[in-house]
């Protein structure tokens, strides 16, 4: 997973993870322009002289969101609006340029729409996560809909930490922090197994 292992593309979280339509919206777009642009570069990769290789893979990732902010502007105005210029950022997503460097330049294209695909839906995991969290705890609400307000009534009172900015790194420390401590759960688990074996 791009977050757990390297890190990358953490600025979304503070972007849009208080609302699980936009997290949504935003990750699927993450997903969808780092599969076809790793897919694109992987086929291109060949005929792309060395010394221009990162201005080619900006200029084909920005093809990509640029379609996406497209489709967003047409179907879905309210969301493109809620997203503003967040939309635009994701071609300075690290994940993206990250696949396409780390991957992509050594396989083939349909490889590299996999890998990119996966770890979009990785990366979408994990903030999807974050998301359910703060808009439960800062409005009451999932995906908009009432469900601690309508259980509790008045006795809830949203938790206006998890709308702030801060909280969602703070979440996204704690997930980082659980994922790391059940590997090595898993690593000490499995190496007491083999000594046992012996």
């Amino acid at each position: 997973n791009p977050i757990f292992i390297q890190v990358l593309g953490i600025c979304s979280t503070l972007a849009v993870t208080n609302n699980l339509t936009n997290t949504a919206i935003m990750t699927i777009g993450v997903s969808l322009t780092t599969a076809f642009s790793s897919m694109s570069l992987s086929a291109m990769n060949k005929l792309i002289p060395n010394k221009v290789r990162m201005i080619v893979q900006v200029l084909v990732i920005s093809f990509y969101v640029i379609i996406i902010d497209i489709v967003l502007r047409a179907y879905l105005p309210d969301i493109s609006r809620s997203l503003g210029p967040y939309v635009g950022l994701i071609i300075t997503n690290c994940i993206i340029m990250g696949r396409a460097e780390g991957f992509a330049r050594s396989n083939p294209p349909l490889l590299s729409f996999w890998d990119g695909l996966t770890s979009g839906f990785g990366y979408m995991a994990v903030l999807m996560l974050i998301a359910v969290v703060r808009e439960l705890l800062g409005f009451g609400s999932l995906f908009g809909i009432p469900v601690l307000t309508a259980l509790m009534g008045e006795a809830f009172t949203p938790w206006t930490i998890m709308i702030m900015a801060p909280s969602a790194f703070f979440l996204v420390a704690l997930v980082i922090w659980g994922a790391k401590t059940m590997q090595e759960n898993m690593k000490i688990a499995a190496k007491a197994q083999q000594g046992g074996a012996k």
